[in-house]
């Protein structure tokens, strides 16, 4: 079996192309034969050793595929299945669960079927990155009708897709992007607004285009250049949902500065916490889906890599090159 191995910690380099035994399932778990796996920042984060992680081990927190077999207790799903996983990653078990590899092993109670009118990419595409947006314009803040949202890197993976859950929702929303190509991205997703924060000042902006008010959620997935601006484009009482960290993690902030800025909220959500239990990992990923199957919501694939360039797709996410998403193909 080929598979990506991290070894130490580091640049792009350290992922490395590698023959392994294939893993077998353990007990209430699978085995997914993966056609393609989602690339994300987290996976990045794990690399550099920004998240800590044992070594060695397997990227790779998303993936979409075949059953290839099931261990004992497995009821749910059988041999010849098309399904797909998000989050799993038991750092333990870390070489035989990431999906940067031709086969992985998942509990069961982490994998959703696949339905007939969602490709398999599509759905390794949407798996963690679909969900995330999912949870930010459902349960973080519930985006209400005519309500406003600020989302920066409105044309990347996560970005386009909250958009799009936004605009579902009927909010008003101001998107940020860094050129015209990807400003395009992001109004056929359905922005509003859109900032091109290399050429203005997005703060100012928001203002005028507010005019004055603010906006009533901040969805910040960039982090550490965008952090503190991003605070002053909220209205009173209104929300950061700061649930990335891109450019860099924020510096520690005093929680009387929230006072200072109209009592507002900050929270920093993860996906893990939002799909905790089996009744919610199969609602959320149902709903995208769904949207997917009745065309309520496009999946924009950036680019497809073969497994052994896995450096050069974390090359391309780290420069801010994605408009929408990037896998990788065994």
């Amino acid at each position: 079996m080929r598979a990506i191995h991290v070894t130490k910690f580091g640049s792009p380099e350290v992922l490395e192309y590698v023959e392994g035994p294939r893993p077998e399932p353990g007990p209430a778990e699978v085995l997914i034969r993966i056609e393609a796996a989602g690339v994300n920042f987290i996976d990045v984060y794990h690399r550099t050793g920004q998240y800590q992680s044992d070594l060695p081990f397997t990227p790779g927190m998303e993936g979409a595929g075949e059953v290839a077999a099931v261990g004992l207790d497995v009821s749910a799903f059988e041999p010849g299945d098309r399904v797909a996983y998000a989050m799993e990653y038991a750092m333990e078990y870390a070489m035989e669960k990431g999906s940067y590899a031709e086969f992985a092993t998942v509990p069961a109670a982490k994998v959703v079927l696949v339905p007939e009118g969602v490709e398999t990419r599509q759905a390794a595409a949407v798996m963690l990155q679909g969900m995330t947006a999912h949870y930010l314009s459902h349960s973080t803040y519930p985006l209400q009708e005519h309500e406003s949202a600020l989302i920066h890197a409105a044309a990347g993976g996560v970005g386009s897709l909250l958009v799009q859950m936004a605009k579902l929702r009927g909010a008003h929303v101001i998107g940020t992007t860094s050129t015209e190509e990807k400003a395009r991205a992001a109004r056929e997703s359905g922005a509003d607004e859109v900032i091109l924060y290399t050429k203005v000042d997005f703060e100012r902006e928001v203002e005028r285009i507010t005019r004055g008010e603010g906006v009533d959620v901040v969805y910040d997935g960039v982090g550490k250049t965008t952090f503190r601006k991003g605070l002053n484009c909220l209205r009173q009482r209104g929300t950061m949902a700061l649930f990335g960290q891109a450019s860099g993690p924020v510096e520690p902030i005093d929680p009387q500065v929230l006072n200072q800025k109209g009592s507002l909220y900050l929270t920093r959500p993860s996906l893990g916490h939002y799909v905790a239990t089996r009744e919610e990992l199969k609602r959320r990923a149902t709903d995208v889906f769904g949207w997917i199957e009745s065309g309520q919501l496009t999946v924009r694939i950036d680019r497809a890599f073969p497994l052994s360039e896995a450096s050069e797709a974390h090359r391309y996410i780290e420069d801010r090159k994605t408009q929408g998403k990037l896998l990788l193909i065994p």
